[in-house]
């Protein structure tokens, strides 16, 4: 059983995020909205010693393709809000590289809105 207001789950406690955060409210450095795509800026050789939220979050986002900051919430159970300045943290230090979401003439390429759907559908 664990203790009043420790967070919880899969059975194993997780890390406060004010303590992911440095306890910040806002990114002071980086703007991330929920359709940023998030890519891993290091290997998985120099993630020893960082939190493991930090550890999964490059873990999922490894290069090539990465993930849009709301994907990143919705699969580590994190609210999109606090995620935004969890991401903004990673960016800050060089972990991660964001790219900002597709103009609209990229959004027309019939090719790229299939892939998408098709990683969509995988999920």
């Amino acid at each position: 059983m664990s203790e009043p207001g420790e967070p919880q789950r899969g059975g194993r406690r997780r890390t406060r995020l004010y303590a992911l955060t440095d306890g910040r409210t806002a990114a002071p450095h980086t703007v991330l909205t929920m359709d940023t795509t998030i890519t891993a800026a290091v290997g998985p050789d120099a993630r020893g010693g960082l939190p493991t939220e930090w550890q999964a979050v490059l873990a999922m986002c490894a290069a090539p393709s990465g993930l849009a900051v709301a994907e990143i919430a919705a699969r580590m159970g994190i609210r999109l809000t606090p995620m935004t300045l969890l991401l903004g943290e990673l960016a800050d230090r060089g972990l991660i590289h964001h790219q900002p979401p597709l103009q609209g003439a990229e959004t027309t390429n019939v090719h790229m809105l299939m892939r998408i759907r098709d990683n969509l559908a995988r999920i």
